[in-house]
């Protein structure tokens, strides 16, 4: 896929957010001479071609009262990983869960999970109610608080 001006104009608007509007692609498209249905037309095109990989919401936590944030990370057995990534990202206390490989012999964890709080005694509760109810007692893990906090924000292209 070939990128025209527009294309161009459209990336720029929306890699550092939509506006904060009923109708943001109607914005968006007003900035670059665009219908709201022509951007969400052209969104949609790009992201087949793969050039937009994925459009998403940066919340930032510390500003909203959640300052306690662990990533927990799971060891699970490679056959079981999908099924149990897939029921901590449900569970509304999991704000992001993925799988990444391992990294043996130093790093066994292959899972991991996301989990804010406004106190950390909030968050290892939520932790300790994860390891009952989705039966995760015998799965090694840690659970790494946050020491220092860096800028949240989407891709960027150039």
């Amino acid at each position: 896929m070939v990128l025209n001006k527009q294309d161009c104009q459209l990336i720029a608007q929306i890699q550092d957010g939509l506006p904060l509007t009923s109708r943001p692609y109607g914005e968006v498209g007003r900035r670059i001479g665009l219908s709201e249905d022509q951007v969400i037309h052209r969104v949609k095109a790009l992201q087949a071609a793969g050039i937009i990989k994925r459009m998403g919401v940066v919340v930032r936590h510390h500003e909203l009262g959640y300052t306690a944030n662990a990533m927990v990370v799971w060891d699970v057995p490679d056959h079981q990983v999908d099924e149990v990534g897939a029921r901590l990202g449900a569970r509304d206390c999991v704000t992001l869960c993925y799988r990444r490989p391992r990294r043996l012999p130093d790093w066994p964890y292959n899972l991991f999970c996301m989990i804010h709080g406004r106190r950390r005694e909030r968050v290892l509760e939520y932790i300790d109610q994860l390891v009952i109810t989705e039966q995760l007692g015998e799965v090694p893990r840690k659970v790494l608080f946050s020491g220092r906090r860096f800028k949240q924000r989407g891709a960027r292209y150039q």
